[in-house]
């Protein structure tokens, strides 16, 4: 079994060499085979001629730098994407991760778990820009999901390679990956984690990256949901625009002949036809998601459903090239 750590920096010049190192020591003892990847996501300092230095100096290092600053979803996309390992275990490049905690993650994915999730117990992040702001989302995420974790924002996470051979990242969509795993039947378990102070530099995150965070929750649910059955949620939608314009065509005629007033006496009028539009056109909305969702599948032959083992099937490999 081979494991692929994937670690995305962005302006860690001071940060990165010792990071390697303890990272190292770490897994020196494991008694896998693995590799290191480090995505430099477009570094405007030094951090490129640190990693020159590095790949001098260690075997198992490989690097890739992107053209500029993609995002940390991206770089971690590309670490998946370029990773051999059967395990893929992500971590930040600060220092803040502890890189003596990836074998608990190992451990809990040998016990059976698809996914293991790092959670921070004791932060050492500032509490009212930092703190509270994830305790917020985390709290949000976890009501909309349904999964049930204390830390989605931690970086520090061993994952099984089959689980992620179907998962595309944009915006901030890496910290749903546990949610995605659970939707599609895997196990996810949580791993209290070390949280260090942060050495060197200042964070790259913000206030708005909350906000960001909940937006993009929005599309994953939606996505989950109702990417096979899109009518469902536009009809939705526009079945109760059509019931709260009839409400209002139904209170436009009693004030009409029983309440003495003529039709341009209230904004009633113009309150039944926008809801009636909106109701229909969310419709048509949801009549053209679905053709494009059935083109989307049909057109690359893709199963809407995820087989996890076949026996004694002729067809197992057009199967799985199906779902792939």
């Amino acid at each position: 079994m081979r494991i692929s750590i994937i670690i995305p920096i962005y302006n860690e010049e001071k940060s990165i060499a010792r990071l390697i190192e303890m990272t190292i020591r770490a897994i020196c003892n494991i008694s896998h085979d693995y590799e290191i990847i480090i995505i430099n996501d477009g570094s405007t300092d030094h951090t490129q001629q640190e990693l020159n230095k590095i790949m001098h100096a260690y075997s198992k290092i490989s690097y890739i730098a992107l053209r500029k600053n993609f995002g940390q979803t991206a770089a971690i996309m590309a670490g998946i994407d370029n990773a051999s390992g059967d395990i893929i275990i992500t971590m930040d490049g600060d220092l803040q991760n502890d890189p003596e905690d990836i074998p608990k993650l190992l451990q809990k994915l040998n016990e059976g778990y698809d996914v293991s999730s790092g959670w921070r117990q004791k932060r050492k992040d500032n509490f009212v820009t930092r703190v509270v702001p994830s305790k917020i989302a985390n709290f949000l995420i976890s009501i909309v999901s349904g999964v049930k974790l204390h830390d989605y924002g931690c970086s520090l996470k061993a994952y099984k390679k089959e689980i992620l051979k179907d998962v595309k990242l944009y915006g901030e969509m890496h910290r749903f990956i546990p949610i995605f795993a659970k939707w599609q039947g895997a196990r996810v378990a949580e791993v209290p984690v070390t949280h260090h102070p942060r050495r060197y530099g200042k964070s790259h995150y913000g206030l708005l990256r909350t906000l960001k965070v909940i937006l993009d929750l929005l599309v994953v649910k939606f996505l989950t949901s109702y990417s096979q059955k899109p009518i469902y949620i536009f009809g939705g939608f526009g079945l109760i625009n059509f019931a709260l314009s009839f409400f209002g065509f139904g209170l436009m005629l009693y004030f009409k002949f029983l309440g003495n007033k003529s039709f341009i006496e209230t904004p009633l009028p113009q309150i039944v036809v926008l809801f009636f539009l909106m109701g229909f056109m969310s419709i048509l909305m949801g009549f053209v998601a679905e053709i494009q969702m059935r083109t989307y599948y049909e057109s690359q032959s893709k199963a809407t459903y995820v087989i996890s083992k076949t026996e004694n099937l002729n067809n197992a490999d057009t199967i799985e090239q199906k779902q792939l």
